[in-house]
């Protein structure tokens, strides 16, 4: 056995090997006995060599230190700990053995103060750091948990701000202008992790000062002294003296920050958070807690500020404002590639889950004062057990928040400094992984276990982070069996969940619950759930009030009944759609077969194309027997169709050119199915004559939009040639009966708002011509503007020889050989004159989307205006779609392929912005909105994050600007 104490296998080299054996730790050559868990642990542990070289110091110093530690072996393993897990501390003990504390030891007392002001700086630093020793030794002997140690440590920073405040009154007492002064009341408020009692070793202590003015004395003069005793505090605790400073003190967290007064009254802090503080400074007092001083005084500055901190209504954009914070503070760490590093600021760091939690403070601690804690463990406990978070999730971001703060502690403890970088070195990170426990195993070495460990729970905190930070409410608030719209706690939860009209949910609630039917007591079990969707989506109020009509007007419920039980994806899925889109909710409503495709990716991710649109068109409106139901079938086929694809849109399941063309496809199929409508009606004998409909404008160019007309026109043939009025009243007759099978109201409503205002002579002219007559006009009499309108040409229904010959005619005018000059200037002009006439009144010319700089009608232009000067030399540059000319226009080096990819993102931007706008007003309007509740909400349904109205309009700028530039330079060019 006497092998097994052998000094090398403890990793003792010969040097070191007299100084422990004088030490009493090896005796004839041999591990003593009692020495042996001691080098046991100094070997396992971190930095084994340098823990050695501290310990042989310490005991080479002190005789009783060195016997103790083989008497008390809890004695002897605190100095183990402390010299592998911090060189600093480790140092000081080995300067001084005497101050090492055992983990049971009596906390040492607050020293008498009374001395002269070097000799209270001294002990005040000596009392910090010797208590400061006890609280690492029972950390890291893990007799304490995390937060037992914050705790401790910030219970140690009040005692020191007592002491530095008694010495600061007494200081100032000593000058002849305080002497008389009667005494003045002034309270240390203890801010951040010091107020949240979760200090770490290396804090700053943000700090308050108030104080209160004895009716005696001259407001003024109680400032001076509150002035110069605040800072006398601050020197006291930060004045770096021989034995180094006690702590960091820092005040900028007051009103005006480092440009206003140390210290303000009570009233004075209540009138600047009443006029001017910033949402960040009501997050910030949170953690405000009275630490020193005048206790009962800062009892009443908690008592005055909390009202702004937990208002009884919210300003709507406090949240969005702590979620840009946040956002600033991730992108300031990304900037400086300290994301992945930093545990603190970077993804999945500390952070993460004190910004959750406070914000979740901020909402629901309004109403609920249990929450309004100032420790972010306690915190989360309360709102599992309250039932506003999941307990799942408030487990296990607790568990990865005390890891991750441990983690903190045991960084800052190797050299004491402020810091939360991971250290780049595989051996610092070894050292770092023994230090928190980690030890090497068979299979895996501490380090592989500890980097495995800190990607799991910085994966778990990002994870929930996002569950709870991103959206307005928690996942699980509403789904817990404790949450309910009780008529108590209703108008708590609904403005916790993010209504704006309270009374009006809650009525909308009471409707959607009342009675005792199934569909009563079902939405009774899932209004919760159903609640806490919508208040994730840009209007949860529209939202509510949309599944309230629903509900309660649909007259068949079976579908939606089996969604709500059976399907929890669809039933997410249609808050979705209903707190987003006054179009989807509107249109859900006559489609209730719709709902259980919601849950099924397979059937609601599926693409229509045009074929199958014009097959099911014309099958679901000419199977009904009479027009009036063949009008209502192609209606609700229409609304169904679009139905889907605003699905597959609102859901992210698609994108802005893929909407595009399946809205043109499903308004071919309805096209189609019109003219067979229509011909029906017309008498068989002798019937109209050979007859095409070309599509035109956006709807010509497959870029069609929800809120578009379908801009058209109709070409006929007279089988003998001639111009037979009769042929001619025919053909404009079937024009006619075809718009109305788009556009006649019925009570489905309307298919399309059919336009044929771009046909020769616009609405003086015949609706109907033949291809002689439209090829004559547009020889003789067309203006520039109409041969640019036929770049867009499409045949779409009827006669295709008819239609084809059509669009092969119109080309010999979209794309003359060559563009003249005049024609050039023609478009310019005609493009001046659309951005100085056609903006309508009230609509921002800034971020008119539409037709403003950089919008849809930029890139529209510049993309005609290039296929009008090169189609008749390039034929891929005569392709109808917008996109499609721009990349054309890039292969043939018209424009470069970045001017391209700018373009088309500008013009998919704008298009997006159009349709969501659409989709979610109900209303065609082509800027962004000038009511900032209603960007808000556009910039939520267009995943800006927490609706950031400065983002959207950051990125519109950005995207349009560019365009802008392109247009101007390609435009005008000769």
């Amino acid at each position: 056995m006497s092998g097994n104490r052998s000094p090398s296998r403890y990793g003792i080299w010969p040097e070191l090997a007299p100084r422990l054996s004088a030490a009493g730790w090896l005796e004839e050559g041999r591990v003593t006995e009692a020495a042996v868990p001691l080098l046991r642990a100094v070997r396992a542990g971190p930095d084994p060599e340098g823990a050695l070289e501290r310990i042989a110091t310490a005991l080479d110093r002190d005789e009783q230190v060195a016997a103790r530690t083989l008497t008390d072996t809890e004695f002897g393993l605190a100095l183990v700990a402390l010299a592998g897990a911090s060189k600093v501390l480790g140092q000081r003990i080995a300067a001084e053995p005497g101050i090492l504390p055992g983990p049971h030891d009596d906390t040492p007392p607050p020293p008498e103060l009374a001395a002269p002001e070097a000799d209270e700086l001294q002990a005040i630093r000596r009392y910090v750091r010797a208590a400061l020793l006890q609280v690492a030794v029972r950390d890291l002997m893990m007799f304490d948990d995390l937060r037992a140690v914050g705790h401790h440590l910030a219970r140690l920073a009040d005692r020191a701000a007592t002491l530095a405040l008694d010495s600061a009154h007494r200081t100032a007492r000593t000058l002849p202008e305080y002497a008389d002064l009667p005494d003045i009341p002034i309270g240390v408020i203890a801010m951040g992790k010091w107020g949240g009692l979760e200090l770490n070793y290396s804090s700053d202590i943000d700090v308050l000062f108030v104080h209160d003015v004895p009716p005696e004395v001259d407001p003024t003069r109680a400032a001076a002294y509150a002035r110069r005793v605040s800072t006398a505090f601050m020197a006291t605790l930060s004045q770096v003296t021989a034995d180094g400073a006690a702590y960091r003190v820092d005040a900028d967290l007051r009103p005006e920050g480092r440009s206003g007064p140390l210290s303000r009254t009570v009233e004075s802090y209540r009138s600047y958070y009443e006029r001017w503080a910033n949402t960040w400074e009501f997050q910030a007092l949170i953690k405000a807690r009275p630490a020193a001083g005048d206790i009962s005084l800062g009892e009443s500055f908690i008592a005055a500020v909390e009202p702004f901190v937990y208002p009884e209504t919210l300003d709507s954009s406090a949240v969005r404002e702590v979620r840009e914070m946040k956002g600033r503070i991730e992108d300031r760490a990304a900037q400086q590639g300290i994301d992945e590093t930093e545990i603190k600021r970077g993804i999945g760091g500390i952070r993460d889950v004190e910004f959750a939690v406070q914000l979740l403070q901020l909402v629901h601690g309004r109403f609920d004062e249990h929450l309004r804690s100032a420790n972010t463990l306690e915190t989360l406990r309360t709102l599992a057990e309250a039932g506003y978070v999941r307990r799942s999730d408030a487990e296990d971001m607790a568990t990865a928040y005390v890891w991750l703060r441990t983690l903190e502690h045991r960084i800052q403890l190797v050299d004491l400094r402020q810091t939360h970088m991971l250290p780049d070195l595989q051996s610092e990170r070894e050292r770092l992984a023994k230090a928190m426990g980690y030890r090497d195993r068979a299979g895996a070495n501490a380090l592989s276990s500890f980097e495995k460990d800190l990607v799991t729970h910085r994966s778990v905190v990002r994870t929930i982070h996002e569950r709870l930070f991103y959206r307005p409410l928690l996942e699980a608030f509403a789904a817990s069996p404790t949450i309910s719209l009780t008529p108590a706690g209703a108008d708590r939860q609904l403005t916790a969940l993010g209504f704006r009209d309270v009374e009006g949910a809650r009525r909308a609630a009471g409707d959607l619950t009342a009675g005792l039917s199934r569909r009563s007591k079902l939405m009774q079990q899932t209004l919760p759930l159903l609640l806490e969707w919508l208040s994730r989506t840009p209007d949860p109020d529209l939202g509510l009030e949309q599944l309230r009509i629903l509900v309660t007007t649909t007259e068949d419920n079976t579908p939606l009944v089996a969604v709500l039980r059976d399907d929890p994806v669809a039933a997410e899925r249609l808050c979705v759609l209903l707190g987003s889109s006054r179009v989807a909710g509107r249109y859900i409503d006559r489609i209730p077969r719709f709902l259980p495709e919601l849950g099924d990716d397979d059937r609601i991710g599926r693409p229509i194309d045009r074929s199958t649109a014009i097959r099911a068109a014309v099958d679901y409106a000419m199977l009904r027997p009479t027009y009036p139901r063949r009008l209502n079938a192609l209606r609700r086929y229409v609304r169904s169709a679009q139905l889907r694809i605003l699905a597959r849109d609102l859901l992210d399941l698609t994108d802005a050119r893929s909407i595009a063309r399946e809205l043109a496809d499903v308004a071919d199929g309805a096209v189609s199915a019109a003219l067979e409508i229509a011909r029906a009606e017309l008498p068989e004998d002798p019937g109209p004559p050979p007859f095409a409909i070309i599509a035109m404008g956006k709807w010509g160019g497959r870029e069609l939009g929800y809120p578009s007309d379908l801009d058209v026109l109709f070409a006929y043939r007279v089988p003998d040639g001639s111009h037979s009025p009769a042929a001619r009243a025919a053909a404009d007759e079937l024009a006619r009966s075809f718009s109305a099978a788009l556009g006649k109201v019925t009570e489905e409503g309307i298919a399309y708002k059919v336009d044929a205002g771009l046909r020769p002579e616009g609405k003086d002219g015949p609706l109907a011509r033949t291809l002689e007559g439209y090829l004559q006009y547009y020889e003789r009499w067309a203006e520039v503007w109409e041969h640019q309108a036929l770049t867009r040409a499409r045949w779409v229904a009827g006669d295709r020889e008819i239609g084809e010959a059509f669009v092969a005619s119109a080309g010999t005018f979209a794309f003359p050989d060559p563009l003249t000059p005049e024609a050039i200037r023609e478009i310019r002009k005609m493009k001046a004159r659309i951005e100085a006439e056609r903006i309508p009144p009230g609509e921002d010319p800034d971020f008119h989307f539409k037709l403003g700089k950089g919008g849809l009608v930029d890139v529209e232009f510049i993309a005609q205006l290039l296929q009008m000067r090169y189609g008749a030399q390039l034929p891929p540059m005569r392709a109808s779609a917008t996109l499609d000319v721009i990349t054309a226009a890039a292969e043939a080096r018209l424009v470069t392929g970045s001017e391209a990819a700018h373009l088309t993102d500008a013009y998919l931007f704008c298009t997006r912005l159009r349709n969501r706008l659409y989709l979610q007003t109900g209303r065609d309007i082509g800027s962004l909105p000038t009511d900032p509740a209603e960007l808000s909400r556009l910039a939520l349904l267009l995943g800006e994050t927490g609706g950031s109205v400065g983002s959207l309009r950051e990125t519109y700028m950005k995207k349009t600007r560019r365009a802008r530039r392109i247009f101007e330079s390609r435009f005008y060019e000769d």
